[in-house]
């Protein structure tokens, strides 16, 4: 019987680490915003969510469908990554959008 408590145990331990682990490796959270594009330039996708301008940076990864041109409605993912990547100088909390490569247009 306590071998089999053991193994109970230790199944359960590998479990956790597993499943822990599997979190971890998701990686990098991504959000999204949708809207009318206001403006599209090589390194940048300008979008209206409510009464706000998204300005989302893009470069020669970026994956897009559809037409995209002001006034179209697009969702965008994106994710947040920190604009000095060795950690030397800048402030606390500041950072940089950085799209994942999709930028989804509905169909018309």
């Amino acid at each position: 019987m306590t071998n089999l408590k053991s193994i109970m145990v230790a199944a359960a331990a590998a479990g956790v680490i597993l499943l822990s682990s599997a979190a971890y490796a998701a990686g990098i959270k991504t959000y999204q915003v949708t809207g009318p594009v206001l403006e599209v330039k090589d390194d940048m996708i300008a979008v209206q969510k409510g009464k706000d301008r998204w300005e989302i940076g893009r470069d020669a990864g970026t994956n897009v469908t559809g037409d995209l041109k002001p006034g179209a409605k697009v969702t965008i993912q994106y994710r947040m990554i920190p604009d000095d990547r060795d950690g030397c100088g800048g402030q606390a909390g500041e950072g940089r959008e950085e799209e994942v490569g999709k930028v989804a247009t509905p169909p018309s």
